[in-house]
This record gives structure tokens, sequence and C-alpha cells, in this order.
């Protein structure tokens, strides 16, 4: 497991990963302007956990939504304000951490 922040990257087997016919509901994630696949922007500062390297991110919709990450060569996992993390090719499911407020569960923001 990787952790960056308010963002947690597990290793998963491929067979973890919805099947063909099961990703009806999956988007695959754009790029941004610089080439990075964003896991999740920061609301306060405008800075990225995002993602170098080739590979495609596919989510389901809504903000607690699953997000999966496949990386066919490896990538780096960047931030402005952390460290740099490497990570192996293969399949990952990216969690948001959440945070109760009374009477509502939320996406933490950063």
């Amino acid at each position: 497991m990787y952790r960056q922040g308010d963002v947690l990257i597990v290793p998963v087997s491929p067979s973890a990963v919805p099947a063909e016919g099961e990703q009806a509901g999956l988007t695959g994630q754009q790029r941004d302007a610089r080439g990075r696949l964003v896991l999740a922007l920061g609301e306060v500062t405008g800075h990225a956990h995002a993602v170098v390297g080739p590979g495609e991110l596919l989510r389901e919709p809504g903000a607690f939504g699953a997000a999966w990450l496949h990386l066919p060569e490896g990538g780096r996992v960047v931030h402005e304000e952390h460290a740099a993390i490497p990570l192996p090719k293969g399949w990952y499911r990216v969690v948001r951490q959440r945070e109760y407020a009374p009477g509502a569960v939320r996406v933490v923001a950063d």
C-alpha cells in the first residue's frame, strides 16, 4: 500500500478490477494540461495528487466512487507538497480519505 496525503493507493490483482461488462459505469479519466492523471485535486490549494507515466485511470461516478489505476510500465505519484512515490507496474485501487462531520460523511479537502 502507498499513501500520499489523503490518497491511499492499494495494489490489486487484475481479477479485482471490474470486468469489461461491469465497466459500463466507469469513465476514463482524461490527462490534465501537464499530461498527468489526476488522482485527487486539492480544493483549497489547487495542488494535485497525480500520476506521471503511461497508464489509465477509471472512475465510478460520484464523490465516493471507486477509482482503478493501471500502470503497464510503472509510474510515479507526484504532489507539490509531498515526496514522489514510485509505483511498480500493475493495477491499483485508489481510495480518497473520508471524514465524518455531524450529519455527513465527506471526502477530505486538501
